[in-house]
C-alpha cells in the first residue's frame, strides 16, 4: 500500500467505522435468520459471508485506526472485531487503545496470547501496558527477553508514569565525534531502517557520555570529508529520566523538538524522548484533566458495564449531593422572605448560575497555568488581584444588566439594586475560590483539576443563594 493510500485510509476512518458497524449488523441478522430457519443447527451454521469483507478491511487499517474502532464499539461487537485481528498485530493495537478498553481486550486473552502480544513490542512499549498484564505474564515476558532488553524493561518500569523515564525510547543511533560524514553515511546505510522520528544522531564518547548531536539535515549537506566534531551541535536539550514529563512536553513545544536525549546524572546517554511519545502524554493529560474537572475518578470505557460506570462516578456525585443539601438549607433559612416576595425564587438561580460559570472560567485558567508552570510564589498575588479586578468589572456590567432586567419585570428599583450587588459579590466569591481551590490542591500535591468544577459550582450555588436572599431580607423586607 502506498503512502497516499494509507493517508486516504486514515481520512476515511469514520466511513470505515460505519462500514464495520453495518457488516456486523448484517452478520447478526444473517445469524438470526439462520437460527429461525434451522434452530437445531445452533453454532454450526456458517456465519462467514459478511465477515470476509470485515477481515479484509481490518487488515488494511493502521493499528491506531483499529484501536479507535474498538473504542467506538459496544463490548460484544468489540470482541468480535478483536477476534478477527491478526495475532501478530495484537501488541501494536493494545498499545494504542485506551486503558479502559485494553482491560476488556486482555480479559479475553489467555496467557499465551498475552505473552505473544507483548513479545511483539520493544521494552519501552511493554512497560506502557505492563500494569494491565497479570504478574505471571510479565514474569514470562522477562524470561523471554534477551538480557539487554530485560534490563531496559526493568529500567522503564521503574519510573513513575508522569516522568521522562516513562516516555523514554531506548532505540537510538549513536556515533563518535572523530569520524567523517562519509563514515557516518556508510554506517547508516548498513542499518535496516532508522528508528521512528529520528532527526538527530547522538554523538557519544567511548563511555557513552553525550557530547552533542548531529542533525540529519547537516549530515546530508556537509562535506563528506568533514568530521562529526566540526559539524555537530554541542548545545542541545537533554532530560534526566526522573524529570517531570510535563516539563519535557513544555520544552518540546517551546523549542519545536522532534527528539531529545535522556541522560543520567553523569551525562551518560540512556535513551531519547520523541515527539510522538510527548503528544501521547499531552493527550492523556488533557483527557485526565477534563475527566477530573467533571468529577470522574478515572478514564471510562464508553460501553463499560453499568456497575463499573457507577463506581467511577459515585464519589463526586455523593459530594455534590451533600453540597446540594447545604444549598437547600440555605434557601430554607430564607423561606419567610421568599414567601413575602415570590420574585426572589425566580431570580436567585440567575445569581448562582452566573457565579458558577465565572468560577469555572477562573479555575480553567488557573489549572492550565499550573500545568504550564506559569504560576509561582512571586506572581500568585498579582494573578489573584487580576482575577479580582476581572470579577469586579464583570460583576458591575452583568449585575447592572440583571438589575435592569429585574426592574423592568417587577418595577422595583430596590430589587434591581439588590440583584446588582448580589451579582458583584458572588462573582468576587467565585474569583477567590476559583484561584484558591486549584492552588490549594496543587500545594497539597493533588491534581488541581480534581473535582474543582464540582466544588466551585457547589460553593457559588450556596454562596449565591445566601448573598442574594440575605441582601433581599435586609433591604427589601
Amino acid at each position: 500500500m502506498t503512502k497516499a493510500n494509507k493517508l486516504r485510509e486514515t481520512e476515511n476512518l469514520q466511513e470505515h467505522l460505519q462500514r464495520i458497524i453495518h457488516l456486523l449488523r448484517q452478520q447478526e441478522l444473517a445469524e438470526e435468520r439462520a437460527h429461525v430457519a434451522h434452530p437445531d443447527l445452533g453454532e454450526s451454521v456458517e456465519k462467514k459471508p459478511d465477515l470476509a469483507e470485515l477481515q479484509n478491511l481490518l487488515d488494511r487499517l493502521h493499528p491506531a485506526d483499529v484501536a479507535h474502532i474498538l473504542e467506538a464499539l459496544p463490548l460484544e461487537e468489540r470482541l468480535i472485531v478483536w477476534d478477527m485481528v491478526k495475532a501478530e498485530r495484537d501488541g501494536e493495537i493494545l498499545l494504542e487503545v485506551s486503558d479502559a478498553v485494553r482491560e476488556t481486550l486482555i480479559a479475553t486473552m489467555n496467557s499465551g496470547e498475552m505473552l505473544a502480544a507483548a513479545e511483539q513490542l520493544d521494552a519501552d512499549e511493554i512497560a506502557d501496558i505492563a500494569s494491565d498484564l497479570p504478574s505471571e505474564v510479565i514474569h514470562d515476558v522477562f524470561q523471554s527477553l534477551p538480557m539487554e532488553e530485560r534490563e531496559k524493561l526493568r529500567a522503564a518500569m521503574s519510573y513513575p508514569e508522569d516522568s521522562v523515564g516513562a516516555l523514554m525510547d531506548f532505540d537510538v543511533v549513536t556515533i563518535r565525534e572523530d569520524v567523517t560524514m562519509e563514515v557516518v553515511l556508510r554506517y547508516l546505510r548498513r542499518l535496516d531502517e532508522l528508528p521512528d522520528h529520528t532527526d538527530l544522531l547522538f554523538v557519544v564518547d567511548r563511555g557513552e557520555h553525550l557530547k552533542g548531536v548531529l542533525p540529519l539535515n547537516r549530515l546530508l549537506v556537509s562535506d563528506p570529508n568533514a568530521t562529526v566534531d566540526s559539524v555537530m551541535t554541542r548545545q542541545t536539550v537533554a532530560f534526566h529520566p526522573n524529570e517531570k514529563a510535563h516539563e519535557a512536553a513544555q520544552a518540546f513545544e517551546r523549542y519545536d523538538l522532534v527528539s531529545a536525549a535522556v541522560v543520567n546524572g553523569e551525562d551518560k546517554l540512556m535513551g531519547r524522548v520523541t515527539v510522538n511519545a510527548v503528544m501521547d502524554f499531552i493527550r492523556e493529560e488533557s483527557s485526565s484533566e477534563a475527566l477530573n474537572l467533571g468529577g470522574l475518578r478515572q478514564e471510562e470505557d464508553l460501553f463499560a458495564p453499568i456497575w463499573k460506570s457507577l463506581k467511577n462516578r459515585w464519589t463526586w456525585l455523593a459530594i455534590n449531593l451533600v453540597t446540594a443539601f447545604i444549598a437547600s438549607r440555605v434557601i430554607g433559612i430564607f423561606e419567610d422572605s421568599i414567601e413575602k416576595l415570590v420574585a426572589l425564587a425566580a431570580l436567585m438561580p440567575i445569581i448562582a448560575g452566573i457565579g458558577g460559570n465565572s468560577g469555572n472560567q477562573t479555575i480553567t485558567m488557573i489549572v492550565r497555568a499550573l500545568a504550564l508552570g506559569q504560576i509561582n510564589a512571586a506572581n500568585a498575588r498579582k494573578l489573584f488581584a487580576k482575577e479580582m479586578g476581572v470579577s469586579v468589572v464583570n460583576g458591575l456590567v452583568w449585575g447592572s444588566i440583571v438589575g435592569l432586567f429585574a426592574f423592568l419585570i417587577y418595577r422595583s428599583a430596590s430589587l434591581g439594586l439588590v440583584m446588582t450587588l448580589a451579582m458583584l459579590l458572588n462573582l468576587l466569591l467565585a474569583a477567590v475560590l476559583g484561584v484558591l481551590i486549584p492552588l490549594t490542591l496543587h500545594k497539597l500535591g493533588r491534581d488541581p483539576a480534581t473535582g474543582s468544577s464540582v466544588l466551585i459550582t457547589a460553593v457559588t450555588d450556596s454562596g449565591g443563594f445566601f448573598i442574594f436572599l440575605g441582601l433581599a431580607t435586609l433591604f427589601l423586607l
